[in-house]
Order: C-alpha cells, then structure tokens, then sequence
C-alpha cells in the first residue's frame, strides 16, 4: 500500500510539481490550497506525511502546523515546511511551530525525495 502524503500549497504549479513528483514514486497524493483546508485534510485524510507551504492565504503554515500538532490523531504525522522563506532564522520558526523538517524552494526533486524518504523509513 502506498504511503500516503498531504500537500498543503496554494500555488498551483508547485502543486503541480510536487504532485507530478510524488505520483511518479509512487506516493498517494492528497491537496489543500489554504492551511484552513490543509489542518481540516489532516484530520480527515490523516496522511503519512505532510508537505506544508509557509506562506498561505489566510491561516499561514506555522498556524497550520500548531493546529495540526495539537490534534492528538494526527500529532505524530512528521510535517516538512517547503517554503520559499529562506532567511537566518526562518527554518527556526518553522521547528518552533511544529515542522520536522525543512526544504527551500526552489528545490531540488532528489533533494525533496530524501527528506520525505528519511520520515517514511
């Protein structure tokens, strides 16, 4: 059975990327555009990993992951910040608010695949 990885994103070429990315390794791939929808997706989808944009409409990743930390169903699920915010510091805050891991855009498919990978082991 294939695992299963929720892409919170509100861009939809990086979706597009991520997913194109995903299916091809043979990863189950479940979408959200806004972090309302995303922490709503991880209660009710409850994925295997979650893949979270920092900069969303609305509730923004950080907020996203403390909400999504906070269900108890779901709190384990391990959630890598994708973000563009590549500033010092960003990948702290990112930690703060519940991330395991952290990617850059632009980023590089392998690179991406790695990290999901050492979460999935």
């Amino acid at each position: 059975m294939s695992k299963r990885i929720l892409v919170i994103e509100d861009q939809e070429d990086n979706r597009t990327i991520i997913r194109d990315l995903l299916a091809a390794n043979d990863f189950e791939v479940i979408e959200a555009v806004t972090g309302e929808e995303g922490v709503a997706a991880a209660a009710r989808e409850k994925p295997d990993l979650i893949l979270m944009d920092i900069q969303l409409p609305g509730l923004d990743g950080y907020e996203a992951t403390r909400q999504i930390k906070a269900n108890a169903d779901v709190k384990e699920t391990p959630i890598i910040a994708v973000t563009s915010y590549a500033l010092s510091g960003d990948d702290k805050k990112a930690f703060a608010a519940g991330c395991d891991g952290y990617v850059t855009k632009p980023f590089s498919p392998r690179q991406l695949l790695a990290k999901i990978k050492e979460f999935l082991a």
